[in-house]
This record gives C-alpha cells, sequence and structure tokens, in this order.
C-alpha cells in the first residue's frame, strides 16, 4: 500500500501476517510530516471504560481517530502501532484482529507490535494503542 508518505510491504520469505491485521514493513518517506500520538485507551470523552475487551479496542481506535483528525490525519495514516493487551490470549487477540479489521478494511494493516502487560494505567483498562502516523 502507498498512501505517498509512506508504503507498506509483506516481502515474500515471511509469512503473510495480514489474517492477525498487520504488516511487516512501514517505510516512511523522508520530508514526511509525522504524528506520535500517546497511547490511547478504551474510556470515552467522560472517562468511562467499557466492560469489554473488543468494544475497549473500538474505543481505543475511535480515540485514536480523534487525535489523529485533531491534526488533519486518518487512520489511514498510520504506519506504526504498537498494542498493549492486558490477559492477552488468542480470544483477545481474534477480537483485536476483527476491529483492526474493520478500521483499515480495503488497505494493508500498518506494522505492529502487540505486547502482553499484566495491567495499564487505569483499573480495569484492557487494552492500550499507541501510533506514528506519517503524512506528506
Amino acid at each position: 500500500m502507498d498512501v505517498s508518505a509512506f508504503r507498506l510491504a509483506n516481502p515474500s520469505g515471511l509469512y503473510d501476517p495480514s489474517a492477525n491485521a498487520y504488516s511487516h514493513i512501514a517505510e516512511v518517506r523522508a520530508g514526511s510530516r509525522l504524528l506520535f500520538v500517546a497511547g490511547q485507551g478504551g474510556e470515552d470523552a467522560h472517562g468511562n471504560l467499557p466492560p469489554t475487551f473488543a468494544a475497549q479496542a473500538r474505543q481505543a481506535l475511535d480515540n485514536l481517530a480523534t487525535a489523529l483528525a485533531s491534526q488533519g490525519a486518518g487512520l489511514e495514516h498510520v504506519c506504526k502501532l504498537t498494542l498493549l493487551v492486558v490477559d492477552h490470549s488468542q480470544a483477545r487477540l481474534a477480537e483485536w484482529v476483527e476491529v483492526a479489521g474493520q478500521a483499515w478494511a480495503e488497505r494493508l494493516a500498518p506494522v505492529c507490535t502487540l505486547i502482553p502487560v499484566p495491567c495499564l494505567a487505569l483499573d480495569g483498562m484492557l487494552v492500550e494503542v499507541d501510533a506514528v502516523a506519517a503524512l506528506t
């Protein structure tokens, strides 16, 4: 995928990660405007956290989209994610893949590192997503 500021790739010789909602490589072009977005959790604008992982993952991506929009960007500009997951499991990975698949739909998903963690900043917080976006 080529969004002008960066290119995502999945080289031959590595397994196809698209089933897990990420890509292997993001090449950011020189002169791109970079946005580094702090970790976004699943809390709404009032600080409320939904009880389920999937709902928090959706809200975290909505929060990321809101942060990006404030700078004239969108999820299509995200080239790198770091995903922190409390009590990671294959079931939570499957929920993340579904939510991320909806967010990135027809495009390759950004490169991503998932890090299992014992807890996050807020009680009840199950997921946190930080991102790097690149724009021309």
